[in-house]
């Protein structure tokens, strides 16, 4: 999005900022003074509606960066977030490790999977990477079910709320606080990430895979980085998810929601984080 009549910048990291104005700056810090104290003046019944809407952003994000930027489309989000949810809630109900421990390993877990399926892309596009995606969603949840003695299969499992320190983040405030510093980090990362060279790659691969392959791009190499990262925001998303309801069950990541965050991508603007 171009500068405002009048704007204008003097130095290259005036014109790399992504806050470029004090009117951004003041726009940014009303608009978090609001998002964190919202919870003293709306019900319980919106700040889970907002809890669940910073969890689905964190996710979108990263089929933004996959789709968006990097023109691979998905409609499997979902199915890795399930990758998540399921890693993070066995290594902390059936391993008794920390939250805190748990979240990078299921992030990684995301990614690796984003990594395997992603695979494809590397010689399928369009309407069949469409239907790649789809089968890797229907794929995981069959693992996940089939794997009953670890995950639960069809009953579940029971996982516990994260803490900090003695504080038990059992509340819906101090969660709703949780999700939205990740969601506030997330958006951060993922702004950052296009602005470096990999995000560039994306761009280029996205407008014209032919042209970026001559002009030295590695299709193989971008492509399946920009799998491995929107699966990692898939990951976590999916372990914050998990540890919200404190349940993992098959029945939370449904294939419809890949729609959902597809519809949200679209409408949000696809290859678009925020302004600048």
């Amino acid at each position: 999005m171009g500068l405002r009549f009048g704007t204008f910048q003097e130095s290259y990291a005036g014109d790399m900022a992504i806050f470029r104005t004090k009117l951004d700056w003041g726009i940014l810090f009303v608009f978090l003074l609001l998002l964190f104290t919202c919870p003293l003046f709306i019900s319980d019944r919106m700040l889970t509606i907002m809890t669940m809407i910073g969890i689905a952003v964190i996710s979108v994000h990263g089929l933004n960066i996959l789709t968006g930027y990097c023109g691979q489309i998905s409609i499997g989000h979902v199915g890795f977030m399930a990758v998540g949810g399921y890693v993070s809630a066995i290594l902390t109900a059936k391993l008794g490790w920390s939250f805190w421990a748990a979240l990078p390993c299921a992030a990684l877990a995301a990614g690796i999977a984003g990594l395997i399926f992603g695979l494809p892309s590397l010689k399928i596009k369009g309407f069949y990477l469409i239907m790649a995606t789809i089968a890797a969603h229907f794929i995981i949840i069959w693992l996940i079910l089939q794997l009953y003695h670890v995950t639960g299969g069809p009953d579940g499992l029971a996982v516990p709320k994260p803490r900090i320190g003695s504080m038990v983040l059992k509340s819906k405030v101090s969660y709703f606080y949780l999700v939205m510093v990740f969601t506030v980090l997330a958006t951060v990362l993922a702004k950052n990430i296009i602005r470096t060279r990999a995000g560039r790659a994306f761009v280029a691969i996205r407008d014209n895979d032919l042209a970026a392959e001559v002009m030295g791009i590695s299709l193989w190499s971008y492509k399946l980085q920009a799998f491995f990262i929107g699966c990692v925001f898939a990951g976590v998303a999916g372990a914050l998810l998990i540890h919200y309801i404190a349940f993992a069950s098959v029945d939370q990541f449904p294939f419809m929601d890949s729609v959902w965050y597809l519809g949200m991508l679209i409408v949000g603007g696809s290859g678009s984080i925020g302004r600048g």
